[in-house]
């Protein structure tokens, strides 16, 4: 995800401070991955500094001074091409599992049993997903929806990789 793109999308609808703009953020986007105030702030130095915002007014109201950011006529055009873009499809070709499953046979170890672990940490985390899509929003539910699409992808590769288990060991240790 972008940050500074998503930054930008969400100063389209008035200036903000960067508190503001943290907060909402956080409940549109990060529930499970908040972000921190200096990724914020940092973000916003270098929007400012590539012209995408400018500082709409500094208040201090007895405390430290508050910038408000307003976006300009580039950072919506920015946004506006960011938006039209289509994202990259994620092809998972250097995957991590795949890595564990044919170092287990070069090793001599239980690809088997790993997969069978694995299988059981997916269900676990679909379980929790399904129950979190059940009690949330829209929002939350279509968020749930694509994490639970991929970690179905993910069972049916464990699946099939169970099944040619001894293929793979011959072609992996020839």
């Amino acid at each position: 995800m972008s940050i500074g793109h998503t930054l930008l999308g969400l100063l389209e609808s008035g200036p903000r401070h960067g508190y503001d703009l943290k907060r909402t953020f956080d409940e549109k986007f990060g529930q499970d991955r908040p972000l921190h105030y200096g990724q914020v702030y940092s973000t916003m130095s270098r929007l400012l500094k590539n012209g995408l915002v400018e500082v709409d007014g500094i208040e201090s109201e007895g405390g430290p001074e508050r910038k408000r950011y307003a976006i300009t006529d580039a950072g919506i055009t920015d946004v506006s091409r960011w938006l039209a873009q289509p994202e990259k499809p994620e092809p998972y070709l250097q995957s991590t599992l795949y890595t564990k499953v044919v170092l287990a046979l070069l090793t001599g170890r239980d690809a088997a049993d790993l997969l069978d672990a694995q299988r059981s940490e997916h269900l676990r985390l679909m379980r929790v997903l399904t129950d979190r899509k059940r009690a949330g929003d829209l929002a939350d539910q279509l968020i749930c929806d694509h994490a639970l699409f991929h970690l179905e992808a993910d069972l049916r590769w464990l699946e099939l990789t169970a099944a040619r288990l001894g293929q793979l060991a011959k072609a992996v240790t020839a």
